[in-house]
């Protein structure tokens, strides 16, 4: 470790003043918020720029009409209006995972949405419809979200290795008559053909549905009569340009849905304006990207975190945004790290899973690299521990480097929870206090604040821009409570300050001893313990109601009854005798969705003997064949 002192959970941890003075935002601006109420979300607004002013911040307490009459384009905000003095700066940079590169200036993004949304226009689509895209992390991808921005069509973007039967759900719960796919793709270093589970879904829907299809694999994949070649159009419509619709702040930018590890997925629908202007506020105040960084948000662009903070935030502020196709640990475990160095990223935006990962694989491949270029850190998903998050701080960052510990959830569009890092003391393991502008409690079932330090539910007590639509009915007192309250599923406790720290969701609780706990509290414990890198908590019923341990061990470092034991001793200890394991299972990894999230329930099947289902969505699916094997045998 470089720092002397390594803070522990509750330990303030300010940020270096050399960052502050750079720093996006460097005023209380909680205070500033508290006293102006609604209004204060017009400095979000002042980030946009409007084809018609709005009237009013917010229109109606239920927090469904923000910016209300105002009227802009998404895409237009993302392209055109850097055209005039950053034309030739950097928008986008990509990495294949076969070892090709792209770079895109603004211009020459623009130029290609522009020819994209023509073609689009020409097949038919008009503002209002749904274009299903169904793309890896490719350049192209970014042109037709942007390219459906501009022509006022919704973007519905499903995760590239969801099956047939996933695609087609989504093709036909949004009726959406066009797709944009490609012909395969790679993935840990394997060509992965992907045309054929496109026809598949679109064979298993009643409606047509048009589609283009993007040449990755080059020559030799079959292309019927049928399909549209995107170079073919792009070619057709070469210098082509598109006026850019105007929408209402409260028209729909676009479709998405969420991931389904917890339950089924749930159609969530994105506005304009109120989406746009929060995205890229949270992206100046909590990221502190500035027009002359280079930004990496290193998820998916299928998921909102990819869509808010990958696309719509960094190209809003003018940034380059870096986009990669590949895999974090191929070909080796530092190919993250060559990239960091090789593009001299500014501020670098991962899942904590992702973290803890980094750390089991070592430190030697971070401290391979000059990393000197990082001046943030920033990290989003499941709870953190202050080990993992210190751990990261010092061997990814230079042991002073800002983090900041987002929450958020596709329904909130944007980040609600976190420090901002010119402003904000960090706790390690704790997110921090919500963002200016937003309130939030921990509430008991009967939706009671509860005391400081007591664990119950987040929840939040004021609307705010990046909502959903469906969230602000659920939460603008629908069933005849005047009160607007939002809470979510996720458990945690607030302490005086006002730091949240995340304790895992509600459907995840499980019972050791005679005492639920969220996961994360169980999981934070064993990795304190010396040896552990990653672990995953879950109930098993063929056990007897108790918990099963699924833990991953640091490089060079084995999984043996001794450290069985201290695992044991140690969560004992921290937690109470009663909390003991039914059974702590070493593995090589865990199974993670390419969001970063921990696939539990996965997990709680391996360890009761029951069917698990399809795992091709997974980011790691040969895992799982392991861990049935190291459980079995436990």
């Amino acid at each position: 470790m470089r720092t002397d002192h390594t803070p522990g959970r509750g330990d303030a941890v300010s940020p270096p003043p050399s960052f502050v003075e750079e720093a996006n935002v460097t005023e209380p601006l909680r205070e500033r918020f508290a006293e102006e109420g609604v209004a204060a979300w017009k400095r979000a607004a002042d980030l946009l720029e409007w084809d018609r002013p709005y009237d009013r911040v917010l229109a109606d307490e239920d927090g469904l009409s923000w910016f209300a009459e105002g009227r802009l384009n998404a895409a237009y905000n993302c392209l055109d209006r850097h055209l005039d003095d950053r034309k030739n700066h950097v928008a986008l940079r990509w990495e294949g995972a076969a070892g090709d590169a792209r770079t895109y200036t603004y211009l020459d993004l623009h130029r290609e949405v522009n020819e994209a949304a023509s073609a689009l226009r020409e097949l038919g689509v008009e503002a209002g419809d749904v274009v299903t895209c169904y793309l890896p992390n490719v350049p192209e991808l970014v042109v037709t979200m942007l390219a459906c921005a501009r022509l006022g069509a919704l973007h519905n973007v499903v995760f590239a290795g969801f099956s047939a039967d996933e695609l087609a759900e989504r093709l036909r719960r949004t009726e959406s008559g066009y797709l944009v796919t490609c012909d395969g793709y790679y993935r840990r270093g394997n060509a992965v053909t992907q045309l054929t589970t496109a026809d598949n879904a679109r064979m298993a829907v009643a409606h047509d549905v048009e589609t283009v299809v993007v040449g990755r694999l080059g020559d030799g994949v079959y292309l019927s009569d049928d399909h549209l070649r995107y170079g073919d159009l792009l070619d057709d419509h070469r210098g082509e340009t598109v006026e850019p619709v105007s929408r209402d702040s409260t028209d729909p930018l676009f479709v998405i849905y969420t991931s389904g590890t917890t339950g089924e997925p749930s159609r969530v629908t994105h506005t304009t304006g109120g989406y746009l202007a929060h995205v890229a506020w949270t992206g100046h105040a909590v990221l502190d990207i500035k027009p002359t960084d280079t930004h990496w948000c290193a998820a998916d662009a299928a998921w909102i975190t990819g869509h808010s903070y990958m696309v719509y935030a960094p190209l809003a502020l003018g940034a380059t945004t870096l986009l990669y196709e590949g895999a974090p640990d191929q070909p080796e475990k530092d190919r993250l790290w060559g990239l960091v160095e090789r593009h001299r990223v500014d501020t670098f935006y991962t899942a904590s899973t992702a973290v803890r990962a980094f750390m089991k694989w070592g430190t030697e491949h971070p401290d391979g690299h000059d990393l000197s270029s990082v001046r943030l850190l920033g990290m989003v998903g499941e709870p953190i521990d202050p080990r993992a998050w210190n751990w990261y701080r010092d061997n990814v960052g230079d042991g002073e480097t800002p983090v900041v510990d987002t929450w958020w959830q596709t329904e909130t569009g944007g980040i609600l929870v976190s420090t901002l890092p010119g402003v904000d003391d960090m706790k390690p393991g704790s997110a921090g206090p919500a963002i200016p502008g937003v309130e939030v409690a921990v509430v008991d079932r009967e939706g009671t604040p509860v005391e400081n330090g007591e664990a119950g539910h987040l929840a939040v007590t004021t609307p705010w821009p990046g909502m959903s639509r469906s969230l602000a009915r659920e939460a603008s007192g629908a069933d005849g409570d005047d009160d607007w309250l939002y809470v979510t599923s996720d458990r945690a406790v607030v302490d005086g300050d006002g730091y949240v720290t995340f304790l895992g969701r509600e459907d995840d609780t499980v019972t050791v001893g005679n005492t639920a706990f969220g996961p994360a509290t169980l999981e934070s414990a064993i990795i304190e313990v010396d040896g552990v890198a990653e672990a995953a908590v879950v109930e098993s019923s063929e056990r007897g109601g108790t918990a099963v341990a699924y833990v991953c061990t640091e490089r060079g470092r084995s999984g043996d009854d001794e450290l069985r034991e201290r695992i044991t001793d140690h969560v004992a200890e921290r937690l109470g005798p009663t909390a003991r394991f039914g059974g702590i299972v070493f593995t090589p990894d865990l199974p993670k969705t390419h969001s970063g999230k921990i696939m539990r329930r996965l997990l709680g099947a391996i360890a009761d003997g029951e069917e698990y289902g399809d795992t091709s969505a997974l980011r790691n699916p040969e895992t799982v064949g392991e861990i049935e094997t190291v459980t079995s045998d436990e």
